[in-house]
C-alpha cells in the first residue's frame, strides 16, 4: 500500500512524524478538491466549501486567527479497506450470505400462500382475509426501504441487515403464535418491511464491492433468490400444509428454522460495504490518533444535522422515482411484472386444483416451474454478460439490455401460453411450461433492473432500487386482492390474455432505453451527476 499524502503546495507542512505515521496508506485532499458522489445533489450543489473553526482547525498549535479548510480523507487505489478492494473470498461470502436473505424473504412470500386452508379454519377466517396478509407483506416490502434504503447509503449497511434479521425472526414468532387474523396481518406486514432490506440493499450491496463488469454473476445469483425463493416456498409449503399434523403454524416455524441461520453467520460472513461509512471511522481513528480536528470523511459535512439525514433519506428514493425518467420507466415495467408474479401465486393454486383435481402437496410442487425459469435465466445471463463486456465501450450501461428486449417479447408469449392452454382437455405439462417462460423473462427483467440501475446510478443504487421496489411491491399488494375476482368473471383464459396484452404496450420500455438511454440519462440531475463523475 502506498504512503501518499496529498497536501495543498501553498500551506505549509505541519504535519508530525507521527501524524505522518498515521496517515500512511490513506489519500488527503483539501475539500474544494474533492468531488464526493454520495453527496445528494439536492443538498450540496451550490454549498459553500465548510470551513473548520479556529478552535478545531488548530487544535492548539499555530496562531489563533487561522483558520484551515477541513482535509479530507479518502482511499488510495490499492486500499484495502476499500470494499471494491476486497479479496474475492470475501466478496463472494457477503454476496452469497446477502442473496440466502433474499432468498429467505421470497421464501416467505410465496409459503404463507399454501397454508390458507388450514389457517382460515383454525383462526376462522376468511380466505380473502388470509389473502390480504399476502399483500400486506408485499407493502411493508415496498414502504420501509423508502426510509431504509437512504439510511442504509448515510448510516452503512450493516446495522440495517442485523436489525432487519432480528425483526423477520420476531415476525415469524408472531405470525405463528397468532390468535387471530388480525394478529397475523399486523405480524406479515412488518415481517415483509424487515425483509425488504434483504432485496433493496442486497443490490447497494453488490454495487458497493463488484466493479460493474463483475456484477452479472453476483446480480443473477440476487436474482436466482429473489424468484427461485418465490417459487422454492410453495414446493415446500404445499407438503407441510397436507400433512394434518403440521398445517400452516409449522410452515411459519420452519421458515424460521431457516431465517434463523442468517443472523448466526452475520458476525463472520458480513462486513460494512459503504465505502464512504468506512472512510468516516478512518478519519475519526485518524483525529483520535492525530489529536487533529481537521481530518474527516467527505460525508461528514453532508450530516448538518438530524433533519437532514431524515429528509434525505425519506425523499431520495420517491424523488428519483417520479424524477428519474430511466428509474420511472423500468418500475412500471417491473411494477407490472411483479404483480402478476404475485397473482401467479395465488391463481396456480386454483387454476391446478380445480382443472385438474391436483392436491394441494401437488400444486406445490408446481411452483418448481419458477425454479426452472430462474436457472434458465441465470443460464442466459452468460450470453448477456458476454454481450455486455464485449460491447460496454460503445454503448454503456445500455449493454446490460440486450436479453432485456428478447425479454419484453417472451414475457407477454409466456402469459398467452399459460392462458390459452389452461384446460382440463390439454396436459398439464402445457400450463406449466407457459408458467416457466414467464418466471424466465420475468427473471430476465428483474436482473436488468437491477443492474442496469446499479450502472446508471452507482452510489444511489440503493435510492433508485428502493423507488422500483415501491412501485413493484404497490403492484404485488393490489393485484392478489382482485385475482379471485377476476378469475371467476373472466375466466382462466380471458384474465391471463389481459395480462399478456398489457405487457405488449409495455414491450418497447428496454428497445427505448437501449437506443436513447444515454441522452435520457444526459437530461437527468442524479444520473447525469453520475455520468460526470465517472469521465472525470
Amino acid at each position: 500500500m502506498k504512503d501518499v499524502e496529498k497536501q495543498d503546495p501553498g500551506l505549509p507542512s505541519t504535519r508530525t512524524e507521527h501524524e505522518n505515521q498515521t496517515l500512511q496508506g490513506v489519500a488527503i485532499k483539501n475539500l474544494e478538491d474533492t468531488r464526493e458522489p454520495s453527496l445528494d445533489p439536492r443538498i450540496s450543489n451550490g454549498a459553500p466549501t465548510p470551513v473548520l473553526s479556529t478552535e478545531l482547525a488548530n487544535n492548539g498549535h499555530g496562531h489563533d486567527s487561522e483558520k484551515k479548510a477541513a482535509e479530507i480523507v479518502e482511499f488510495e487505489l490499492d486500499d484495502p479497506r476499500n470494499p471494491v478492494n476486497f479479496p474475492y473470498p470475501k466478496k463472494w461470502r457477503i454476496t452469497l450470505l446477502s442473496c440466502f436473505a433474499t432468498m429467505i424473504a421470497a421464501y416467505n412470500a410465496g409459503a404463507y400462500n399454501m397454508g390458507f386452508a388450514s389457517m382460515t379454519r383454525d383462526l376462522n377466517a376468511t380466505t380473502f382475509q388470509a389473502t390480504i396478509g399476502l399483500s400486506l407483506y408485499a407493502l411493508g416490502f415496498g414502504l420501509f426501504p423508502m426510509v431504509t434504503a437512504s439510511f442504509s447509503e448515510e448510516v452503512g449497511r450493516l446495522p440495517i441487515y442485523v436489525v432487519s434479521a432480528f425483526g423477520v425472526l420476531l415476525m415469524y414468532v408472531m405470525v405463528a403464535l397468532a390468535p387471530n387474523i388480525q394478529t397475523v396481518l399486523v405480524a406479515r406486514f412488518l415481517q415483509g418491511g424487515f425483509g425488504s432490506t434483504w432485496a433493496t440493499n442486497v443490490g447497494g450491496t453488490i454495487a458497493d464491492i463488484w466493479m460493474p463488469h463483475e456484477r452479472g454473476l453476483p446480480m443473477s445469483i440476487f436474482a436466482f433468490a429473489a424468484l427461485g425463493g418465490t417459487g422454492f416456498g410453495p414446493l415446500i409449503g404445499g407438503w407441510i400444509e397436507i400433512n394434518p399434523r403440521l398445517g400452516w403454524k409449522w410452515i411459519e416455524w420452519i421458515e424460521m428454522m431457516i431465517c434463523a441461520i442468517y443472523p448466526i453467520l452475520v458476525p463472520f460472513m458480513l462486513r460494512e460495504t459503504r465505502s464512504s461509512i468506512i472512510l468516516t471511522r478512518v478519519a475519526k481513528r485518524i483525529r483520535k490518533e492525530t489529536g487533529d480536528n481537521r481530518y474527516r470523511a467527505r460525508i461528514e459535512d453532508e450530516r448538518a444535522s438530524l433533519r437532514t439525514l431524515i429528509y434525505i433519506s425519506c425523499t431520495r428514493p420517491i424523488y428519483l422515482l417520479l424524477t428519474e425518467p430511466v428509474i420511472t420507466s423500468f418500475s412500471l415495467w417491473i411494477g407490472f411484472a411483479w404483480g402478476v408474479l404475485y397473482c401467479m401465486v395465488e391463481s396456480i393454486s386454483l387454476v391446478f386444483s380445480s382443472t385438474y383435481d391436483f392436491n394441494i402437496g401437488q400444486t406445490g410442487s408446481i411452483f418448481s416451474t419458477m425454479l426452472v425459469g430462474s436457472v434458465l435465466g441465470m443460464s442466459t445471463n452468460f450470453i448477456q454478460e458476454r454481450l455486455y463486456r464485449k460491447y460496454y465501450s460503445t454503448r454503456g450501461p445500455e449493454a446490460r439490455l440486450y436479453f432485456a428486449c428478447v425479454a419484453a417479447i417472451a414475457f407477454p408469449v409466456g402469459m398467452f401460453i399459460y392462458a390459452w392452454t389452461s384446460f382440463s382437455r390439454i396436459p398439464w405439462i402445457a400450463p406449466a411450461i407457459g408458467i416457466a417462460f414467464f418466471i424466465w423473462a420475468t427473471f430476465v427483467i428483474y436482473l436488468a433492473v437491477f443492474t442496469y440501475l446499479a450502472d446508471c446510478y452507482g452510489p444511489f443504487a440503493s435510492s433508485a432500487l428502493a423507488g422500483q421496489s415501491l412501485c413493484r411491491n404497490l403492484a404485488a399488494t393490489a393485484f392478489p386482492l382482485f385475482t379471485r375476482q377476476m378469475f371467476d368473471r373472466l375466466s382462466y383464459k380471458w384474465a391471463n390474455t389481459l395480462f399478456g396484452c398489457i405487457a405488449v404496450v409495455m414491450m418497447p420500455i428496454p428497445f427505448i432505453l437501449f437506443f436513447y438511454g444515454p441522452s435520457i440519462r444526459r437530461r437527468s440531475k442524479f444520473s447525469g451527476m453520475v455520468m460526470d463523475l465517472k469521465k472525470s
